[in-house]
Formats: C-alpha cells, sequence, structure tokens
C-alpha cells in the first residue's frame, strides 16, 4: 500500500509541498531506492540475527517514516521519509517471506502460504492508491499516510507475538558485501531517477559509473570471504536464476508500466485520481483473487511464472489505444487478463523464492528476488517515462505497453526453457 500510495494523489502532494517535475519522480521512486538498496542486507540479517527481530523493527520504523510523510512541509523531508519507508519495507518483505519460509515445510501447506503471500502484494497494490485517493477526496491526503501509521503499529503488536527464527549456523556480519551493495544499488536508483530529467547531464553519469564501480566491488567482495551475504554460486541454480530473472522481468515488463497506468488514465482521458485508481483496481484485484487461488493449479512453480508471464504479455496487447479512448470493454479485459497474469506471478515468485535457495537462507532469497523485482519496477517507470517523454503520451504509451508485452513473452519463454533441466526440478 505504502509503494502505491502516491499514484493517483501525486498532484495533490506536489501542491502541498511545493514539489518541481524532479521532485515528483523522485515522491514515486524514493519508496523503491530504499527497497532495492535494503532488501538483501535485510533477508541476510534476518536470517543470521533473527527474523522475528527484524520484521518487527522494520515495521516500527515504518510507522515512524510513515508520521514524517504525515507531516512533512517539504518535498526533501517527505522524500526522505519515502526512502526510509522503502528500507523498512525491505524488512518486512524479506524476514516476513522469511518466517513463512521456515514455518512451512515444503509440500502443499508451503504453496498456499506463499500464494497468499503473493497475494498480499496485489491487494496492498489494489488498495493503496484507492485508500488514499479516497480520503484526498474526503480532506487531505496527508490523512492515508496517518492510517498507514496505524497499520504499521498494528504489525508490530502482532509480531512481537510470533516465535523467532534463525539460521541454525549463523554467518558473521558481511559488512563488504553490505556497504558496497547498499550505495550500488542506490547509486543506480538514483541514476535511473534522476535519468528521467536528461539522460545525459553528468550527474547522471557519475552515479552509473558509481553504481558500475561498486557492484563490481560487492561481486569481488563476495568471492573472496568465507561467509558471504549472496552466495554466488546460487546463480549456477537453474532454478534461482528462474526466480531472480523472473522477478526482474516482472518488474521491468509488469509493475513498472502498471505502475504509471494512473497517470496515463488522468492525462489523457482526464479521469479523477478516485477514477483511475479504479480502473487500476480491475489490474490489481485480478491479480490478488488470482493469486488465492494459484496453488489450485497444480503446477511447478516455473511453469506457473511462465504461464503467469504470457498472461501479462496478452495483457498488455489488449491494451494497445488505451490511451486514445480504446472501447472500454477491451480495455477492461485487457486489464483483467494481466490482473491474472500479475496474479500468478507473484504466487509463483514467492513460492520460488524460498524453494531455490537452501532452507536456512529463505529470508536471504526472499531478499534476492524482491530486490531483482524491485530493481525491474524503477527501471521500467524509467524506461516508460523515457518513451511518451520521446514520442507523446499518447503514442508512447502504445510503444511501451508493445515493449513490454514483448519482454513479458520473452520471460515466459525463458521461465518455461530453464525449467526443462533436471536441476530446476
Amino acid at each position: 500500500m505504502n509503494y502505491t500510495a502516491p499514484m493517483t494523489t501525486l498532484p495533490e502532494i506536489s501542491a502541498g509541498l511545493g514539489t518541481g517535475a524532479t521532485g515528483q519522480t523522485w515522491i514515486l521512486n524514493g519508496i523503491a531506492l530504499g527497497l532495492a538498496a535494503l532488501l538483501l542486507v535485510a533477508g541476510s540479517l534476518a536470517d543470521d540475527y533473527g527474523r522475528k527481530r527484524v520484521f518487527v523493527v522494520g515495521a516500527g520504523v515504518l510507522a515512524v517514516a510513515s508520521v514524517v510523510c504525515a507531516v512533512a512541509t517539504g518535498t526533501f523531508v517527505f522524500v526522505a521519509a519515502r526512502v526510509v519507508q522503502g528500507t523498512a519495507s525491505a524488512a518486512l518483505l524479506a524476514a516476513g517471506l522469511g518466517l513463512i519460509g521456515h514455518a512451512f515445510p515444503a509440500g502443499a501447506e508451503r504453496v498456499r502460504a506463499t500464494g497468499l503471500w503473493g497475494a498480499m502484494i496485489g491487494l496492498g497494490i489494489a488498495l493503496g492508491p484507492v485508500v488514499t485517493g479516497l480520503v484526498a477526496e474526503a480532506g487531505s491526503w496527508r490523512a492515508g499516510y496517518w492510517i498507514f501509521v496505524g497499520g504499521a503499529a498494528a504489525i508490530v503488536l502482532a509480531g512481537l507475538r510470533l516465535p523467532e527464527s534463525r539460521a541454525a549456523r549463523t554467518r558473521r556480519l558481511d559488512v563488504g558485501g553490505v556497504v558496497t551493495l547498499g550505495l550500488g544499488l542506490a547509486a543506480l536508483l538514483g541514476a535511473v531517477t534522476e535519468g528521467r530529467a536528461g539522460w545525459a547531464r553528468p550527474q547522471v553519469t557519475l552515479l552509473f559509473a558509481a553504481a558500475a564501480l561498486l557492484i563490481a566491488a560487492f561481486v569481488a567482495v563476495e568471492w573472496r570471504i568465507a561467509q558471504p551475504m549472496l552466495d554466488l554460486a546460487l546463480f549456477r541454480r537453474p532454478l534461482f536464476l528462474t526466480a531472480t530473472g523472473g522477478a526482474l522481468v516482472t518488474g521491468l515488463t509488469v509493475i513498472g508500466p502498471m505502475s504509471y497506468l494512473p497517470t496515463v488514465l488522468q492525462h489523457t482521458l482526464k479521469q479523477s485520481p478516485l477514477t483511475s485508481a479504479g480502473v487500476f483496481s480491475i489490474w490489481s484485484g485480478a491479480s490478488f483473487v488470482t493469486a488465492l487461488q494459484a496453488r489450485r493449479l497444480r503446477m511447478r512453480g516455473d511453469h506457473q511464472l511462465a504461464l503467469g508471464l504470457a498472461l501479462a504479455a496478452a495483457g498488455n496487447v489488449a491494451l494497445l489505444g488505451l490511451a486514445t479512448h480504446r472501447p472500454w470493454p477491451q480495455t477492461a479485459a485487457g486489464l483483467l487478463v494481466a490482473g491474472l497474469g500479475s496474479g500468478l506471478v507473484n504466487a509463483a515468485l514467492a513460492r520460488l523464492a524460498v524453494e531455490s535457495v537452501p532452507a536456512d537462507r529463505v529470508s536471504m532469497g526472499s531478499g534476492a528476488n524482491n530486490t531483482a523485482r524491485y530493481i525491474g519496477s524503477s527501471l521500467g517507470v524509467a524506461i516508460v517515462v523515457a518513451i511518451t517523454g520521446a514520442a507523446g503520451l499518447v503514442h508512447g504509451t502504445d510503444i511501451a505497453i508493445a515493449t513490454a508485452a514483448g519482454g513479458a513473452a520473452l520471460g515466459a519463454a525463458a521461465a518455461l526453457l530453464s525449467g526443462r533441466t533436471p536441476a530446476a526440478r
């Protein structure tokens, strides 16, 4: 909900904070920066120092950051709080799925539990714009963040009742890995965010260069130490490659483009924030319901991922012409099919995240998977913005949707092919 909260209220937030065009980009992408930079770190810490502990601390920090968002009077403070919301959400996502992976052994119960977890992501994506749109029309956009404060506080209280779990063999904190990966991903996301205002600017080039150097340093650190935060040998496992690659493709071709959908609806079809949130909920609502029922398919995780991406591609094709008053039934059908695919993907990725790593590193697996997802989503939004900026919102939207459809189709084919090796099973 926090991730999608500003999608329909960005004009109101910008007016209240006196935000310019670059600041608006950071309002949308600040939480993604915090998520991507800290997910893998949070997962590693949860496995070694306690998944419940990291989960509860994350919920508490999320509550505090939401208070700051609600009372912020300037763009810098609001964006900084959004970044902190991202780091707190990273702890919740990585440690939460780690707790589930530990509590439910492999089998039907784990498939059901991870499917429910994936469904909650879809529900949160659906509710975020609706809740903030409703409270903005009823009073002030700030009220939405006070609602998030209450939700985060409730999660703290519920989390305190959970049993603690951690890896049987804990590892020393990989300080070099934490620093190089965190700063490297922050530089990458910073470059992508700043690039929307001009890719040739010096600060963008410097950030990309810093990201490349820091991520290369992270790989070197992980190869050299005995107990790395991310065991690079995992990339020899076809299932781990499928899980992380599928998450990256999902962010690029599903979450990123769909995150821009309310903006298209408001600017081209002149819809209100609440109306655009309602249209958006066709996709996100279908994703929620499908993820809840995905376990009934009795499919392997990699095949379910392939099917979900294929449906997302088909739904995107049906959305071509969205910005030029496409007939409403075709638009609704496209959103519905894309939502069905997204639900299958969410459930499959949650399942693959814990199945593709050793049992004592489930939070790290969740962190790696969601890191790829949110890096992909940030790059996806950047690509959509770049295309629509160059070709115009109407024609650029069609180009972006077609590009996303092609990427999802290729991702589906790759996921299907990767599952043919015995090691992927």
